[in-house]
Order: structure tokens, then sequence, then C-alpha cells
């Protein structure tokens, strides 16, 4: 089976790096001919909205995916007229933009913090009335890591930051900001027949917008917590009627769960069951878009994940730590880039801290 993926950053590599064992062949189409895909796959260079880029690239696919949700809605309605493309252009189209995403979320009963559209930075101070202080404006499209989000903390500071914001309208949101104990997230995978499969759910640490490390299961999660993220990422993929590989960030407070983001694609919270889960996410997308029986997401003990920032690791100091696994993404360092991750697999979590502590001695976050 040939799989197609719009985009070739460290997810698409991913894909390929659990497709091909399975017998499946892999072409990327991306604008960046050093994309870290093309180490595993045909590269094909080009822009997503070029439509002869977008027909040569589908030609002899069996299906097609995409490895970001910044990937132009068009060039998926496109593209879908000459392959199949999975999760699709309705979940694509509702997910990419903060405001319809929030609005559909809420409309299935699920709880998330408060939120309004900021269609002009002068609105700011009127504004934060209706959702409080502090709160969080964000562009409804395109941020990623912490990238264009701006915290107010009080009415003071709206003139100051208005300044800083985009001057186009519509292209803002305004959320309250949700004074949480914890940030979790449960990765999902939804085959093509609606049959679903869930992984237990992760415990995740920001720091300025990025992800640096997660745990799962999620220390402490309890079996109601559980159902409940499962009830509300269920409820999600059948409105969309999805099929692959969603990840749903949730906060946890006061043993409830309000919904943050949803992101259709493979996440970086889920990178743990590539060494921590009977079958990684990756390969569930896989298996979920080409219509093959999902693969058991029971976890392998309790594992973390630890992002490489800045520069690689040393590897002997990374794979002297048991039950350490290096992934470097071929990508070129630079502070605070991503540029690969280490999982660490302990078998009933006794010693996980312990091993962070030295994952994280041997890879600084720069």
């Amino acid at each position: 089976m040939k799989v197609g993926v719009l985009g070739g950053g460290q997810l698409g590599r991913m894909l390929a790096l659990a497709g091909i064992p399975m017998g499946f062949g892999f072409r990327f189409l991306d604008p960046d001919g050093a994309a870290p895909a093309g180490h595993v796959g045909e590269l094909h260079v080009g822009s997503y909205e070029d439509r002869a880029a977008l027909s040569n690239f589908a030609t002899g696919l069996d299906v097609a995916t995409f490895e970001f949700e910044n990937v132009p809605a068009k060039s998926v309605l496109a593209l879908g007229g000459y392959v199949l493309v999975y999760p699709g252009l309705v979940a694509l189209d509702q997910l990419q933009d903060r405001l319809s995403e929030k609005t559909l979320i809420r409309s299935l009963g699920i709880p998330t913090a408060e939120f309004v559209p900021l269609n002009s930075a002068g609105d700011l101070r009127s504004l934060t009335g209706l959702v409080g202080l502090p709160a969080v404006v964000k562009t409804r499209r395109f941020g990623y890591d912490g990238k264009d989000q701006w915290v107010v903390r009080s009415e003071e500071e709206c003139e100051a930051i208005a300044r800083h914001l985009p001057a186009s309208p519509d292209t803002l949101i305004l959320e309250g900001f949700v004074d949480f104990e914890r940030e979790v997230s449960l990765i999902a995978a939804r085959g093509r027949r609606g049959e679903m499969a869930f992984y237990p759910l992760a415990e995740n640490l920001h720091l300025g917008g990025i992800l640096r490390r997660s745990i799962a299961p999620a220390p402490g999660a309890t079996a109601a917590l559980q159902q409940t993220a499962e009830r509300y990422a269920r409820q999600i993929a059948e409105e969309l009627e999805y099929v692959g590989v969603l990840a749903v960030e949730l906060f946890e407070r006061a043993g409830e769960l309000l919904v943050n983001e949803v992101a259709p694609r493979v996440h970086n919270s889920g990178h743990w069951t590539i060494e921590g889960a009977e079958t990684s996410q990756f390969e569930n997308h896989l298996r979920a878009i080409s219509g093959l029986p999902l693969g058991s997401t029971a976890a392998r003990g309790v594992s973390a994940m630890w992002n490489v920032l800045g520069s690689p690791p040393a590897a002997e100091s990374i794979l002297e730590i048991p039950g350490a696994h290096l992934h470097l993404y071929g990508k070129a360092p630079r502070a605070g880039r991503k540029i690969g991750h280490v999982t660490v697999v302990s078998t009933d979590g006794s010693d996980l801290a312990e091993r962070i502590e030295r994952i994280a001695a041997a890879a600084p976050q720069t």
C-alpha cells in the first residue's frame, strides 16, 4: 500500500518508520527540500496549494493523510479529488480554527474554558469582562508550541498587549485562563467502520508553551477520569466522522476535565507509545486510514517521553539509562527546536523519576 502524507516533518517520518515493517510505502509533499521525512520515503518538494504538484503527488497513492493541521483546507479538498484522504476535510476545517473547534466541542456538551471571538484588538478590554481575568489571546489558526499567544493578567495590560496583536479582523480568540492542576491528553484512534481504541491518559508538562515531558499512564488517573476523557474523544470523533488518530488535550481541575484543544493527527504527547504501548499511535493511524483492524493500546508498564530541544545529546549518555530509547529526527539544531525525543519504559514506574532525572541531565532542553 502506498500512503501519501501532506507534510514531511518528524511526524511523517515516524509514520513511515511504523509503516515500512508492515509493507507500506510512503510519499511526502512538503515545500522544504530538507524535510526529515525525506530520509525514509519519497519526497516531493512543492507548495500545498499547487494543483499540479498535488496531482503529481497523488498519482499511484492508495490513501493519503496529513501530519499537521495547518495544511490549507482547499489543498485537502483538491487532493480528495484524486485519492481518499483521512481524517478528511470536515475534521481539518473544524479543528484548525480554534473558534470553530471550541464551538463544536461546546455544542456536544463538553466543557471548555470560556471563549469569545476577538475581532479587533481594540475590543480586548471590553471582552475580558466576558471571560474573566487572567485571559489568553490566541490566533485562531497556525499557532503552535505557545507561539502567537498572549496572557492578559489585568485590564491595565490590555492596551500594551493590543499593540502586539495582528490587525486583521476575525483572526483571534480570547479564552478565559483555566487554573488547572495539571495537563493531560488522550490519544484515540478511530477506524473506517467507526471502531475506536483509546490509549491511557498521559500527564504533560509544558514550559514556555512547549511540551517538555509526558508520563503515561498519568499518575493517579482514576478509571472515572479515563472514561470521561474517552467519552469526550468518542463524541468529537463520531461528530466529525473521523478516521485516524486524534489527540485531545485537557485540563484537569478538581477531578474534572476541560478540553483545551484537539489535534487531528498523531501527537507529541503520544510519542511514548512507540516503545510504551502494544501498538504505537503511528501504527494505529496507518491501520485506521487503510481499513485494517486497530491494534491494542495497552501500556507496557509506565513510560515517560522527554523532548530533545536545541541540540542532540551524546547517544551514550542516553542509551546507558535502563529502558531508554533515543529518537533523533534528522533536523538541524536550533535553540528551542524539537529535534528528537527520548522515551523510557519502566515495568512498574518505581524507578521512573530517577531515570527521567538522568535523561534531563543528559539532554537539557535549550
